[in-house]
C-alpha cells in the first residue's frame, strides 16, 4: 500500500472534525457550561475524553502550547463543569456545526452512511499503546447519526495520527515551539500570531525557538527552511506515516481511496460554506 495514502486520507477527513474550532455552534455550547469563550474552552473540549486531567497530562498530549498557559485554564475547568458535560456539550455543537454547514440531504444522504462506515472500520485498527488522546477518544460511545458518526471517526483518525507525530517530533529534538516555528516556516499552518495567542507563547519565546532551529541548520537568517530543515520535515512526516499505517492498512487500499473521496468531497463543502477563515492562514 501507498506509504503516503493514509496522510492524503487524514487530509480529507480531518477538517470533518477541525471545523468545530472555528464554528460558532460548539462554542455556544461549551459556553452554557459556563466555560469561557477562547482557550479554556478548547482546552477542556478537547481534553475532556481524558477526564478530570490537570494541566501537566494536557501539556503532554497537546504537545506545543506553553504548560504555563494550559496551567491558566487546567483543572480550572474541571470547577467549572465536569468532562462529561463537555462531551456531551461538544458533540451536540458538532450537530448544530454539520447541519448548518452540510445541510440536512448530506447528512442523510447514502455517501455519508458509507463515508461513517468506512471511516469507523479504519478506526477498528487504530492501536492504543502510546497514544492517549486516541485511547481516550476510543473508549467513547459511537453516535448512532451517520454524520456524527463520521464526526467522532474523524476524530479518533485525528487524535491517532496527532499522537503518533508527537512521537516523531520528539525523535526529530524538537520542542513544542520549535515545531511550531520550523511548520510556519512552511507557510501551510495558521499566522504565527495566531499560534503564539493560541498556544500561549510570548514573541521573545518564539524569537528565541527561531533562533534555536537557525543554530541547528534548520532555518536560514530570514527564517525561511533550509535544505536541512525540510529534510528534517519530510523524515518527521515519513516517520508519522508509518506510526498511522494501521488503519489504511486495515481499510485497504480501493476503500482508503474511497474514503478520501467521500470525506474529501464533504471537506470542499465545508470550505465553500466558509467552515475555515482563510484569512488566518500564512507565514510569518
Amino acid at each position: 500500500m501507498d506509504p503516503t495514502a493514509g496522510r492524503r486520507c487524514h487530509h480529507a477527513i480531518n477538517p470533518v472534525h477541525a471545523a468545530m474550532y472555528f464554528a460558532p455552534e460548539p462554542k455556544d455550547e461549551l459556553a452554557a457550561l459556563g466555560l469561557e469563550e477562547g482557550p479554556m474552552s478548547y482546552l477542556a473540549g478537547r481534553a475532556a475524553p481524558l477526564g478530570t486531567v490537570d494541566a501537566g497530562t494536557v501539556t503532554a498530549t497537546f504537545y506545543n502550547f506553553n504548560h504555563e498557559h494550559v496551567a491558566r485554564y487546567i483543572p480550572a475547568a474541571w470547577t467549572v463543569t465536569t468532562p462529561e458535560a463537555v462531551l456531551g456539550a461538544r458533540l451536540r455543537g458538532a450537530d448544530g456545526m454539520l447541519r448548518r454547514l452540510l445541510g440536512q440531504e448530506a447528512l442523510v444522504s447514502k455517501e455519508m452512511a458509507e463515508a461513517a462506515e468506512l471511516a469507523l472500520r479504519a478506526t477498528e485498527a487504530g492501536r492504543r499503546e502510546g497514544r492517549a488522546l486516541y485511547a481516550a477518544n476510543a473508549g467513547l460511545p459511537v453516535p448512532e447519526e451517520p454524520h456524527l458518526a463520521l464526526w467522532h471517526a474523524a476524530t479518533l483518525l485525528r487524535e491517532h495520527r496527532g499522537d503518533g507525530h508527537l512521537a516523531a517530533l520528539a525523535v526529530a529534538g524538537l520542542s513544542g515551539i520549535e515545531a511550531l516555528v520550523l511548520h510556519n516556516a512552511t507557510g501551510q499552518t495558521v499566522t504565527s500570531a495566531v499560534l503564539k495567542q493560541t498556544r500561549g507563547w510570548s514573541t521573545e519565546q518564539w524569537t528565541a525557538a527561531r533562533d534555536r532551529l537557525r543554530e541547528r541548520g534548520l532555518l536560514d537568517d530570514t527564517g525561511n527552511l533550509t535544505k536541512a530543515g525540510a529534510e528534517l520535515r519530510d523524515e518527521a512526516e515519513a516517520l508519522t506515516d508509518r506510526l498511522d499505517a494501521a488503519p489504511y492498512d486495515h481499510l485497504g487500499p480501493a476503500a482508503t481511496a474511497r474514503l478520501t473521496e467521500l470525506a474529501g468531497a464533504f471537506t470542499t463543502t465545508l470550505r465553500a460554506a466558509g467552515a475555515f477563515p482563510t484569512h488566518l492562514y500564512g507565514k510569518g
